[in-house]
């Protein structure tokens, strides 16, 4: 911390604590800097001292400070207006509106004094001849707060027919503070039409757009219009989340988590904010806060998560159902205060109301990474079930009335292989058990606890072997031996499915045989035949899997000609048979499959397609959902990018209700790399997103959601949604690693969201990224990634100031780009150093050199050029060097950084930008504006060098050039604008009389 020993050194100081987080070290900071200002002994440095400290507590936590030293400059200002400059008069004047609403939000000042002060405010602003509309824009806040709404309407309007001057606020805060009456008032439409400017960035300020993203979430839901609410979160939050004294915006972003589906991030950003439970400062956004506490609160115990822990204030630990009354009693005594001091009731009412809020959508994923702050896990919001299925299992009934129903459901639910026919059947036996428990007699046949069993052990999978036995003897007892020998082929599957494919085919044989001489006696139908020649063939098929690349023909025939015995054997007997057309449809996609192995890919997507088709015309999409992602696969390999597209819409579309949430995920993933690799960028985010959330949901997150969220921040960066992807890649970047992911999606991520940090301005978070992705990339094998990240670190490095540490990076990255080759970063980096040098160290000789180097290495790359294409490009990149050249010279010529006489300097960039003239004319046009700025920038020079004909003749050949260029051609058209400005310039100076 430097000594404060004069005026200097004081605004320096104020200069640097303003540029300081918001909070109570930089309110501190300010208390002592006016302290050190009284010692001075001058009356402007108290001043702005004040005028200091007021600003630093109006952007904190602490505003209610703000009105000792405003009290204090108005004395000062009324005893020794001379006192003050320009500046410091309109900032006290300004001020006046920060006390407005700085009173409004303190319930311990009396209404009265408001009143008293807004006429003060008036009577000032009238006195120095200032616009009427801040005072009514303050009437307006004063009216809106207490309920008075006829009056704050009269305000209102009073507000926006007043004219604008140097004392009305921002374009932003304007708009914002209309907006929100209009969404007040329930007009949300007017509301987002006022905001447009300051959502798009026409108009900003310290706290916008901040606030109108903040504000904009609620009405953007009410409206339907999810997309942009998710995007306002995204990049608002970002905004807010360093800002101590926007706490009502912070519970804004709150509010919108809970009402979207997105309960545990709003508990995340609680755990964030400890200090908002209790900050005094401010009450009024307390009482926002602590509403919305309650409103989160609640919804978490009507979910039946009152018993998590959640954060709150300090000092104990916390429920969701001890939180939500604690939070709602200090919000409604807060709200009392206020009420109090008002004289009405208005402000109770309003937080009630927040309190009681509906959710607005169910859940709206938001494409961030769950950090797993809190400790609550909100549960899955249920999928409904699609046609043909009974209600949720486990709600039935039981006892002996509702057992009859239920298995009439459950069997024509495995009767028509509807999804959740085995739910149906575990229905039936917990009914059953039921009854028996209850001591009634016996109320299931052998059939049906031979098809519970099934159904059972169909559900364990490669565990059920000792269970499809079970039901083999069921069925057997109740008279059906080949349904009996069904089930034991579905047991010598299973051994298949745990890798014992030899023991499976053993096992299979028997039934193999005894079913094909049942089927021939008619002991038994198609359908059982059918099951048992199936589980064969799927056998045989696992056997030609297991084989790898030491497939054998006879393997690979074998299966086939199971799986064709499989369709000869219910080819024109399906008709209404759901489960025979089954068989057929599966039957053709395991030829696919087969074929594929084979090595005939076109006839392995052929035979795809057609058993997806068949399993639709069946009446059961939900079985082509395999297929159809299969399909795209193949389709992809072929390099059918739309045929590959249409599959996995189908199985989406196909795959409803029924699809699980790892599938749904891994659909949704694939559609956004097809659609993103034809350029549909914006439809490409949104499939990663789905895939983001449906992966969190199917307890995916940290893998297969990493990579569905390190997508969709790829795809918003090439959006230019900057805000939004760098929110989505900074929340993912935890889960991105080398032994899950790949280091080169780490170093992508990284990568990326450098992009994203650069493009928003915060270049030394930007440089940080990329050096860290440099890190990583510094160990491959190839190293141009590695160049590239050191350069593009160089270049945040020095947009972020730290002139020492860009220099050595371009250094570094220079000997990368040697290292591998690549003349142009070469010299690129070089003259980055060029530059860099003339401004951080005012050495002229070493920039001078470092800009020789670049010319020399750009010449040398032409020379050596081993094609016309490459030498193009490269002669390009010395036209532009000897540009930057000239432009160095005359830069050290006007700065005064070189010995050189400056007329010397300006005869040396003439002569280089002959050069680049010259290195550019044979490119044609590819070239020709470059070789215009040139030809410009060069007779300006000459103008100065007293040589107007020269700069004329110069002129007149960038007017030949674009002579013509459409009017639409901007570039070109301000190419000619120069050019005739340079002509007239020089024209009046030759006419100019000579004096004797």
């Amino acid at each position: 911390m430097s000594p404060i020993t004069d005026f200097d050194s004081l605004r320096r100081a104020m200069g640097e604590n303003s540029e300081q987080p918001e909070g109570p070290a930089r309110n501190a900071r300010a208390e002592h800097l006016l302290l050190e200002a009284e010692k001075l002994n001058i009356p402007l440095a108290v001043i702005e001292a004040l005028g200091h400290q007021l600003k630093v507590y109006n952007y904190s936590s602490e505003k209610g400070k703000m009105f000792v030293p405003f009290a204090r400059l108005l004395r000062m200002w009324d005893e020794r207006p001379e006192d003050f400059d320009e500046y410091e008069t309109h900032a006290l004047h300004w001020v006046f509106k920060w006390m407005s609403a700085g009173m409004l939000g303190q319930p311990h000042i009396p209404l009265a004094s408001i009143e008293k002060w807004l006429g003060e405010m008036e009577h000032r602003y009238r006195l120095a001849g200032h616009s009427e509309r801040a005072v009514r824009s303050a009437e307006f806040s004063v009216a809106a707060h207490v309920g008075n709404m006829p009056r704050a309407e009269r305000a209102y309007a009073a507000w926006l027919a007043a004219d604008r001057d140097t004392m009305t606020d921002c374009h932003a805060c304007e708009l914002h503070g209309q907006g929100w009456w209009q969404a007040h008032n329930g007009r949300d439409e007017e509301a987002l039409e006022l905001w447009r400017p300051v959502l798009e960035g026409e108009f900003t300020c310290a706290h916008e757009p901040h606030t109108a993203l903040a504000s904009s979430l609620l009405p953007l839901l009410r409206l339907g219009r999810a997309d942009e609410a998710r995007a306002h979160h995204l990049r608002g939050f970002r905004l807010v989340r360093p800002m101590e004294s926007m706490r009502g915006a912070y519970a804004d972003h709150v509010e919108f988590c809970t009402l979207s589906g997105n309960e545990a991030r709003a508990l995340e950003l609680l755990a964030e904010r400890p200090a908002y439970f209790t900050d005094e400062g401010h009450p009024r956004s307390k009482l926002d806060f602590l509403s919305v506490v309650t409103l989160l609160m609640d919804r978490l115990t009507e979910l039946g998560l009152g018993a998590g822990r959640v954060p709150g204030p300090a000092g104990r630990t916390w429920t969701a159902a001890e939180l939500a009354p604690h939070a709602r009693a200090q919000a409604l005594a807060l709200a009392a205060r206020f009420d109090e001091r008002n004289g009405t009731e208005y402000v109770s009412e309003r937080a009630r109301a927040r309190m009681a809020r509906r959710p607005l959508v169910d859940r709206l994923p938001l494409g961030v990474r769950p950090s797993g702050a809190s400790p609550i896990r909100v549960p899955e919001r249920p999928v409904s079930p699609g046609a043909g299925t009974s209600a949720e299992p486990g709600t039935e009934s039981s006892g002996d009335v509702a057992l009859p129903a239920l298995l009439v459901e459950a069997r024509r639910m495995s009767d028509t292989l509807q999804p959740h026919a085995v739910e149906a059947w575990a229905a039936v036996a917990r009914a059953a058990e039921k009854a028996e428990a209850a001591g009634g007699d016996a109320v299931l046949e052998p059939r049906d606890r031979a098809e519970i069993a099934d159904h059972e052990a169909m559900a364990l999978g490669p565990g059920a072997t000792g269970l499809f036995e079970r039901a083999a003897e069921l069925y057997t007892e109740a008279g059906d031996p080949g349904e009996a020998l069904a089930a034991r082929a579905r047991a010598a599957y299973v051994h298949a499915l745990a890798g014992r494919v030899d023991e499976a085919l053993a096992a299979v044989a028997g039934p193999h045989e005894e079913i094909l001489a049942l089927y021939a006696a008619g002991g038994t139908g198609l359908r059982q035949t059918a099951s048992v020649l199936m589980a064969r063939a799927r056998i045989l098929t696992r056997r030609v899997h297991a084989a790898g690349e030491d497939l054998e023909d006879a393997v690979l025939e074998e299966a086939v000609t199971a799986v064709r015995a499989v369709l000869a054997l219910v080819e024109g007997h399906t008709g209404e048979d759901v489960r025979l057309a089954a068989r057929a449809a599966e039957a053709q996609a395991m030829l696919g499959e087969l074929a594929g192995h084979a090595g005939d890919v076109e006839t392995a997507a052929d035979l795809s397609a057609r058993a997806a088709g068949a399993f639709v015309a069946a009446g059961l999409p939900w079985f082509a959902v395999e297929y159809e992602a299969r399909l795209a696969q193949l389709a992809h390999h072929l390099g059918d990018v739309d045929g590959a597209e249409r599959a996995l819409r189908a199985a989406l579309e196909h795959g409803g209700p029924y699809l699980e949430p790892v599938g749904r995920a891994q659909l949704h993933l694939q559609l956004a790399e097809v659609t993103g690799g034809l350029g549909r960028v914006a439809e490409a985010a949104d499939h990663a997103l789905e895939a983001a959330h449906w992966a969190d949901e199917a307890g995916e997150g940290p893998t297969l959601g990493a990579w569905a969220r390190h997508q969709l921040g790829g795809f918003l960066l090439r959006r230019g949604r900057w805000a939004e992807a760098a929110e989505v890649l900074e929340s993912v970047l935890p889960d991105v690693t080398a032994g899950t992911h790949g280091d080169g999606a780490v170093v992508q991520a990284l990568w990326w969201l450098g992009d994203c940090l650069g493009e928003l301005g915060e270049h030394r978070a930007a440089a940080e990224r990329r050096l860290q992705a440099a890190e990583i990339a510094r160990h491959w094998p190839e190293q141009q990634d590695h160049a590239t990240l050191a350069h593009l670190a160089a270049s945040s490095l020095e947009q972020a100031g730290l002139t020492d540490e860009a220099e050595r990076a371009y250094a570094r990255a220079g000997e990368l780009w040697r290292t591998v080759g690549d003349a142009p970063g070469l010299v690129r980096s070089l003259r980055a150093r060029a530059w860099l040098t003339l401004r951080g160290e005012a050495d002229p000789d070493g920039a001078r050199a470092l800009m020789a180097d670049a010319v020399g290495e750009c010449e040398a790359a032409v020379d050596a050029a081993p094609d016309g294409e490459t030498r193009a490009r490269l002669t390009a990149e010395l036209g532009h060097t000897h540009r930057q050249f000239a432009d160095l010279l005359v830069r050290m010529e006007d700065g005064g950084a070189a010995d050189d006489d400056g007329e010397a300097l300006f005869e040396e960039a003439v002569a280089a930008l002959d050069r680049a003239i010259a290195a550019f004319a044979p490119l044609g046009p590819d070239t020709l504006r470059d070789r215009c700025r040139a030809e410009l920038a060069a007779a300006w020079l000459e103008a100065d060098l007293g040589r107007p004909a020269d700069a004329a003749a110069r002129a007149r050949a960038v007017l030949t050039a674009h002579g013509e260029a459409p009017e639409e051609d901007e570039a070109a058209r301000s190419l000619r604008g120069e050019a005739e400005r340079l002509l007239n310039a020089v024209t009046e100076e030759k006419r100019e009389p000579v004096e004797n």
